[in-house]
């Protein structure tokens, strides 16, 4: 039927005969198909031969849907307890068996619709339509006998008893039968038809815009306008209907005007109300795609007014998501916990969704909790331990430098050099103080003093120490018969030392601070409940820099030490240093493989501890023996006993016994001015002999005599 329906179209009157157009009084450009999709692609496939626009009022929408029901011989059965959802093209037709169809069982129903809205004037234009109108069409008489039932006078098989009387009123019939409002496939045909007005008055403007004059507008009026000219104009058209709604079409060529959802409400008299409840815009740049208000929805009565479930099973809890069950219905699904990191807090999720970076899920993962702040705070334990230790170390090593003031004239203070001592004192005490820069919250001035202020006051540290261990090395070189480095004997050296070595590490922290400054940073990614505030260290390179001088600062003062380490006791702490660089290097090197593998504030306790452990090894490796010989063995704190430690280190025993018994005479000699020693080869050998003794024993005087300047 519908193919011969479309050929008749494109024929001559009262005959088929395709492609003959001498007796077609009109020129076919555009033909309005219905909403049902089998008869308009039948039509589609002839009218895509001649390139005529066909205007379809469907649209084709892909929606699974839980439903449970059966048909039986033109009877539909519903099974209580069960959900009428029905698609776009479910409606009624106007068949005569619904006249006494029970549309109860669809109270309650749920069914998507192409959009529509009421157009001014509809009602009236229905309620005036009548037969016997002198402009009516041809339909208008079959509709009425097939309403109200009743033939007109002229119809076959009319009869006095069921004559129509010309009184029966549109309004009287039932809903379901006929309804008053404008449907949606009204609605529907009601733009397409002025969709194809349109486009067809745009191509006639374009046409006619560069004509003058009437008559010349109506010879091309008169001209055969070819349908496939509207093919372009309607994939750009757009215009607001009447309704005030706007009707465009998307790149497809399909409507865009997305679906209502509609609620059936029924009543006892057979009449029903579509009452509209949402809507579903897949083609939605803004906004929800999918919207529906269940408060204004009317369930069956079935449901007590109670939102239906779904058939397989209950709805997931917040906390929970849904989980397909393979080869069983999408309404079908587990219900599983939300992963780690995740929350759900709707029901029926289909997926969890990670907490915002400032928050974590709680323990029920159906919310969201805010994240602590993670570091070491001056009222945890590990920050009141960190700072009891520091104070604690800073008071003793206060106690110590008030001891060497105290005892600076005795021969242990004195001959380690005062004034290194003294500055290697203050350094370690403000190592010990600064490790108060690392508790606390990390702000931009602790991070950008905290790394640099550890590595300058550490440099001066260990070139304290690298001084006093060079300067007694020097000493006991510069002894030696034509040795040349005589002229480094003094403190000029430690000078050099103490100022050369820490002006590097100076020189790297302001490279550091200029290119590459440390700052606070929030890592909400390493622990799930917490946000690690730490100093970033803005160039790890420039950081292992700093490091790696500190570092070779104390393996050069560990290796000269070492050497050192058999030098006379009396004027040699060579063996303590060595063993405080041990400790030195070894706290570093597991602070440094520590640091690559931990996070968030234990890093920084590992640094505390480092910074207090090196600091306090440096003070009781270096100063505890000494506090011991001042305070409790002040026996030992005497020149006689350094005395004879040196020249028990310092000269062969044979000789000793010698030296001892021409020690007067010797002494003797040098108090004279005589700056020459006598050539042996002149004098007896009596006189060598005593002679030889005098001028072993100046050297030795000599050698006291450099020692004295330098410690002294």
């Amino acid at each position: 039927m519908a193919y011969q329906n479309t050929l008749k179209l494109l024929s001559a009157q009262n005959r088929i005969v395709p492609n003959y157009i001498c007796d077609r009084q009109h020129n076919l450009v555009s033909i309005i198909g219905g909403q049902s999709s089998e008869t308009s692609l039948h039509i589609a496939t002839i009218l895509d031969i001649y390139k005529i626009p066909q205007g379809m009022s469907f649209k084709v929408f892909h929606v699974e849907i839980c439903y449970d029901w059966a048909e039986v011989s033109g009877s539909i059965q519903i099974s209580r307890g069960k959900m009428w959802l029905m698609t776009a093209h479910w409606d009624f037709s106007s068949d005569t068996f619904h006249r006494n169809f029970d549309t109860r069982v669809f109270h309650g129903a749920l069914s998507l619709a192409t959009h529509s809205n009421e157009v001014l004037g509809f009602t009236k234009f229905l309620e005036q339509l009548h037969p016997n109108l002198p402009k009516g069409d041809g339909f208008i008489k079959i509709i009425w006998e097939q309403a109200f039932n009743c033939l007109f006078s002229d119809s076959k098989g009319a009869m006095e008893s069921n004559m129509c009387t010309g009184e029966e009123k549109l309004e009287m019939l039932p809903g379901i039968f006929f309804e008053m409002s404008m449907t949606t496939k009204s609605y529907s045909i009601y733009n397409a038809i002025y969709a194809i007005t349109h486009a067809l008055d745009k191509i006639l403007s374009s046409l006619t815009s560069k004509l003058k004059t009437t008559a010349n507008r109506s010879r091309l009026l008169a001209m055969n306008l070819q349908s496939w000219m509207l093919h372009p104009v309607l994939r750009n058209l757009s215009f607001n209907n009447s309704a005030g709604d706007t009707v465009s079409f998307d790149e497809n060529g399909e409507l865009a005007g997305g679906f209502d959802i509609i609620n059936w409400v029924t009543f006892p008299n057979k009449s029903f109300a579509r009452v509209h409840v949402g809507r579903m815009d897949p083609q939605a740049l803004l906004g929800p795609k999918f919207t529906i208000d269940e408060e204004a929805v009317t369930w069956h009565s079935s449901f007590n007014q109670v939102v239906p479930i779904a058939l397989c099973n209950d709805n997931c809890d917040p906390g929970y998501r849904k989980q397909k069950i393979e080869g069983r219905l999408f309404c079908c699904y587990d219900c599983v916990p939300c992963p780690y990191g995740k929350f759900s807090n709707q029901k029926d999720q289909d997926d969890c969704s990670p907490c915002p970076g400032d928050k974590f899920p709680n323990k029920k993962r159906d919310g969201c909790l805010p994240k602590t702040l993670h570091f070491i705070s001056f009222t945890e334990p590990l920050g009141i331990t960190s700072v009891i230790l520091s104070l604690l170390f800073a008071f003793i090593t206060v106690l110590v430098l008030g001891i060497f003031i105290k005892y600076k004239n005795t021969p242990v203070v004195k001959a380690n050099n005062r004034n290194l001592t003294n500055c290697l004192l203050i350094s370690l005490l403000l190592c010990f103080l600064c490790a108060l820069l690392f508790i606390g919250k990390p702000l931009r001035i602790n991070c950008y003093l905290r790394q640099p202020t550890f590595g300058v006051i550490f440099s001066i540290a260990v070139s304290c120490i690298l001084a006093k261990t060079i300067t007694v090395v020097v000493a006991f070189m510069a002894t030696r018969p034509g040795s040349k480095i005589s002229k480094w004997v003094g403190k000029g050296l430690a000078k050099c030392i103490l100022l050369g070595c820490p002006l590097i590490q100076v020189s790297i922290c302001v490279v550091w601070l200029c290119t590459s400054p440390p700052f606070p940073n929030f890592d909400m990614d390493s622990l799930a409940e917490e946000i690690i505030v730490e100093c970033n260290e803005g160039s790890v390179t420039m950081f292992y820099c700093v490091l790696g001088y500190m570092g070779l600062l104390a393996f050069v003062t560990f290796t000269v030490a070492f050497l050192a380490r058999k030098l006379p006791d009396g004027f040699n702490e060579a063996k303590f240093i060595t063993f405080s660089m041990v400790v030195f290097c070894s706290v570093w090197l597991s602070f440094i493989m520590s640091y690559l593998s931990i996070k968030g504030k234990y890093i920084v306790a590992v640094e505390i501890f480092s910074v207090l452990t090196s600091s306090f090894g440096l003070l009781g490796c270096i100063f505890f023996p000494k506090c011991y010989i001042i305070l409790l063995r002040p026996d030992l704190n005497i020149k006689d006993h350094l005395d004879k430690g040196k020249q028990r280190k310092s000269i062969p025993k044979k000789l000793v016994n010698t030296i001892l018994s021409f020690k007067k005479y010797a002494e003797t000699e040098w108090s004279s001015k005589e700056r020459h020693i006598p050539s042996p080869t002149n004098t007896t050998s009596r006189k060598m002999e005593t002679l030889s003794a005098a001028w072993l024993y100046k050297r030795l005087a000599l050698q006291k005599a450099s020692w004295s300047s330098l410690f002294f």
